[in-house]
């Protein structure tokens, strides 16, 4: 079960709270001496100086209004009533800080039902002291009347817009401030989603990366058991011939010891790479070579992106690892390709082979990717390229689409012309 959602100030707020304080301190200060001057409560007017302590008290508590909501929004509210009661000079931003008081109450006060309660408070209180007002200033203004009729109607008219200028005032503020509650726990909530979201996928991506790698050991195991088993049938072989022919015996036996490096060096080049093999796999042997590139090229353009294979250089024998990881970062590029490239979309797939190395190359046209994101298999075919010793590229292209090359350096000699 998750925790209640809560809100806390933080040290930004605190500074936004005081200056708002300043600034409304500021404004109470002016709006005083201004309605001073206009004599707005005409001879019932205070003093000036009670205008000055009203401003210190209408303002100063809204510095601390997100920390204590409930005791600021009461203490505004009880100085604005005490300033109206008494003819204070100023009422306009008094009515700023009472509404801002109210609003606080809704937006920050954890305790939902004691923030419930302190509105209601308020705005009852607040009705009854208008109605208490609106009766004591209707019998003043009776008794001054001649006809009772005609001097009420036009008060009475007065009263009722105040009474709905209020209810809006205070629903207003009711309102708002419980939308900024709502849409603070649902931002909470949705951060809470995404944080679990990026645990996930941190997961998944794990999980994805360990099992590409039981898919190398499995493709290891597949080239190894390869030399091995040629090593057996030439160590057969040599067995036949020993006494018959011991040059052809010779010969055998080299061959083993070509196979027994081949099988070694490729064992290391994966081992640096591979950390906690394990686990089973359901992919078949990998008895594929570089000339199955093609093939895939094929099978991409039937499954819609057209795409073109080109080899470049002189073919060499590649050791059947090396062999095995290209063909798989080719084939994932591809399929990235279909899987985001969009409609309309090429590929064009490039094998080269010159005195250092071999290079597979897959480009495609289609959606522009101004940055790349985690996945697209990229962890899966740099941990191929390693296995290799070799590297990898990932890098978009200007005009849409992406570029990946793997490459991976042949020893000097390595190779054959075939």
């Amino acid at each position: 079960m998750s925790a209640p959602f809560t809100r806390t100030p933080t040290e930004r707020d605190r500074r936004g709270d005081l200056l708002l304080a300043l600034v409304l301190f500021v404004g109470a200060v002016l709006s005083a001496a201004l309605s001073s001057i206009a004599q707005i409560y005409g001879d019932e007017q205070a003093e000036l100086w009670t205008a000055l302590v009203y401003a210190v008290v209408v303002a100063g508590p809204l510095a601390f209004r997100r920390r204590w909501p409930g005791t600021v929004a009461v203490v505004v509210s009880l100085a604005y009533f005490t300033a109206v009661t008494i003819r204070v000079p100023e009422i306009y931003v008094g009515n700023i800080a009472m509404f801002i008081a109210l609003y606080t109450v809704g937006a920050w006060m954890n305790d939902r039902r004691r923030a419930l309660i302190v509105r209601v408070a308020i705005i009852i209180g607040m009705f009854v002291w208008l109605i208490i007002t609106m009766y004591r200033d209707a019998i003043s203004e009776a008794d001054k009347a001649d006809v009772v009729a005609g001097a009420m109607s036009p008060y009475v008219a007065f009263m009722l817009i105040q009474i709905l200028l209020n209810a809006l005032y205070f629903g207003g503020a009711y309102y708002f401030g419980e939308r900024s509650w709502a849409a603070a726990e649902q931002r909470s909530v949705l951060e809470l989603r995404t944080a679990e979201l990026e645990r996930e996928r941190e997961v998944t991506a794990a999980q994805a990366v360990a099992l590409d790698r039981v898919r190398i050991a499995r493709e290891l195991h597949d080239v190894v058991a390869h030399h091995v088993s040629v090593m057996g049938v030439q160590a057969g072989a040599a067995r036949l011939v020993l006494e018959q022919d011991p040059a052809r015996t010779a010969q055998i036996l080299t061959g083993i010891e070509n196979s027994a490096r081949d099988a070694i060096q490729e064992l290391r080049q994966l081992l640096e790479t591979l950390r906690t093999p394990g686990g089973e796999t359901t992919d078949t042997a990998s008895t594929v070579t570089l000339d199955d590139i093609a093939a895939l090229a094929d099978a991409s353009t039937e499954a819609g992106l057209p795409t073109a294979y080109t080899v470049i250089g002189e073919a060499v024998e590649v050791p059947s690892l090396v062999a095995v990881n290209l063909y798989r970062i080719a084939q994932e590029s591809l399929t990235n390709a279909r899987r985001h490239a969009g409609s309309g979309a090429t590929a064009d797939v490039r094998v080269r082979y010159d005195a250092d190395g071999v290079e597979v190359e897959v480009v495609n046209t289609g959606r522009g990717i101004a940055q790349l994101r985690p996945g697209l298999g990229q962890l899966g075919m740099r941990e191929r390229a390693a296995a290799s010793g070799g590297t990898l590229e990932v890098t978009p292209r200007p005009l849409g689409g992406l570029r990946v090359r793997a490459r991976v350096p042949l020893p000097v000699g390595s190779g054959v012309a075939r």
